[in-house]
């Protein structure tokens, strides 16, 4: 008997795990229904891991069944997380879609230059991601800072809203639809030995830890917007996983030597 369109199917979609085509990360969707027609999506356009952070309504979701249609092995196999930070453990880059984010500096790519420089990571076998957020309020700026940039769609100013399998889709065409070659210069640097997001999220905190504990963190009220800046430079680092030992052996020594007398 002949294999059926949904095993073939199945085995397409861990064949094209084998690729290092971006993971798409769902932050906190609320409606199984967005969550569903995203796969259909991501199944047109050759994505086809997908990973969900602490859905509004539980997980698994019917809703989500029924509209994910013919796209149900990218469904069954969406990984679920309780944090953005663990969806992001073991990639090396990572894609904000939002709107630029003023109060914070971080890089913003267009649409012409995100296919480039994603087709030649892969190329070079780094795993990338994007992040999107939820449909009433999209990425906060916690998630948005684990980011190495922000993509922005040229839409409408007078009309923004988009749905958030909408938004899928239209990454997911520009990843289809994107030649190889060199990324843009600011993408350039090799990041082949970059640290995964696991070993950054845990140095950022061990730090933060430290400095909550010397009181750096005042007023209490700021302590989300300081850490945010902190945590900024040190993404846009790209920072080696030697490069976070190191810094977390002087974080180590720091708070040893903490009380010490002067010399």
């Amino acid at each position: 008997m002949g294999k059926t369109l949904k095993n073939q199917l199945g085995e397409l979609v861990e064949q094209h795990k084998d690729l290092k085509a971006p993971v798409v990360v769902l932050v906190n969707p609320q409606l199984g229904e967005n969550i569903g027609a995203a796969c259909r999506c991501m199944l047109n356009f050759g994505l086809t891991e997908l990973r969900l952070v602490a859905p509004r309504d539980g997980w698994p979701n019917p809703a989500a069944d029924a509209m994910a249609a013919g796209a149900l092995p990218v469904l069954e196999q969406a990984k679920l997380y309780e944090t953005t930070g663990e969806a992001l453990a073991d990639l090396k880059f990572v894609l904000a879609a939002t709107a630029r984010r003023r109060e914070m500096e971080i890089p913003v790519i267009g649409t012409g230059e995100v296919g480039a420089a994603l087709r030649a990571y892969a190329g070079d076998g780094v795993q990338t991601g994007i992040l999107f957020g939820p449909e009433k309020a999209g990425l906060t700026n916690a998630d948005v800072v684990l980011a190495d940039a922000i993509l922005t769609y040229p839409v409408n100013p007078a009309f923004q809203s988009l749905n958030l399998a909408q938004a899928v889709n239209i990454f997911a065409y520009i990843w289809a639809s994107a030649e190889g070659g060199a990324p843009p210069e600011l993408f350039q640097k090799q990041i082949s030995e970059t640290a995964d997001r696991d070993n950054l999220v845990r140095m950022f905190e061990h730090l933060e830890d430290e400095l909550e504990k010397a009181g750096f963190f005042y007023p209490p009220e700021k302590r989300a917007l300081m850490a945010q800046n902190i945590r900024a430079p040190f993404t846009r680092a790209k920072m080696t996983v030697q490069e976070v030992q190191t810094m977390r052996g002087i974080i180590k020594a720091l708070a040893k030597g903490r009380g010490r007398g002067q010399r």
